[in-house]
């Protein structure tokens, strides 16, 4: 299904400019039609690809808060492709996301996202579009991975009235394969155990990137303890 098509349409039934985007769409056929967009976005199950071919979308977001559930909203994406351990440096993606509501203070502070850049910003649903054109068939990968499916999953649900149907992997399941021992987990102290500089945080591209590097260093040592495929990662994360 070609996506081009798809942003035509979309333009033309959104209508005035709300947060909510496509959500407010009635009609049957429109709503059967984005859930066959995300039918088709599955492709070959990445589970026994081989960790050298397997093709990576390392994605971070920021947001107003942590509780979906309560009105917290998703206001930026990055994210940065990988073939393997390889990261594709020129291949990016970022957005802002627009917002009616005044963003927090604190957030405002932490991400340098302020109302302002924000006003002229595209729709949601849009950039979600967007984005799955641009992960296509790719695994997604993310540090601390609940925060981003919880979002993922309930922007999903109020835009598109669908699951979001993409696997994402934790990076966790890497380095706690890899380093047991380590007491760490935030992004920081990770890069920083890495040798990875620090750069742009809380900048949902530059966070990704960071995220990728961390991958790439993490999946070469996995294979070197036996993992060739994904379902490799998972059978011995399990046995942690």
């Amino acid at each position: 299904m070609a996506f081009e098509p798809f942003m035509q349409i979309l333009r033309g039934i959104q209508g005035k400019r709300t947060n909510v985007g496509i959500g407010d769409i009635q009609s049957t056929q429109q709503m059967a039609f984005l859930r066959n967009l995300q039918k088709e976005l599955k492709k070959e199950d990445s589970l026994e690809i081989p960790l050298d071919e397997l093709k990576i979308v390392v994605f971070d977001i920021e947001t107003t808060g942590f509780n979906p559930e309560q009105g917290d909203e998703i206001i930026s994406i990055g994210a940065i492709k990988m073939h393997g351990s390889s990261i594709r440096e020129d291949d990016t993606f970022y957005s802002l996301i627009y917002s009616e509501k005044e963003i927090p203070l604190d957030i405002v502070e932490l991400t340098g996202i302020t109302n302002e850049q924000l006003e002229d910003a595209s729709l949601v649903g849009d950039v979600l579009i967007e984005f799955l054109q641009y992960t296509k068939d790719c695994t997604l990968v993310a540090h601390h991975a609940n925060h981003e499916r919880n979002f993922m999953q309930f922007t999903s649900n109020k835009v598109f009235r669908t699951p979001f149907r993409n696997r994402i992997v934790d990076t966790s399941f890497l380095y706690k394969i890899a380093e047991p021992k380590i007491q760490l987990s935030s992004l920081e102290d990770l890069c920083e155990h890495n040798s990875i500089p620090i750069v742009g945080r809380h900048n949902a591209l530059e966070d990704a990137r960071m995220a990728a590097k961390l991958w790439s260093i993490y999946i070469e040592k996995v294979k070197m303890l036996g993992c060739e495929t994904l379902q490799d990662v998972y059978e011995k994360f399990a046995r942690i």
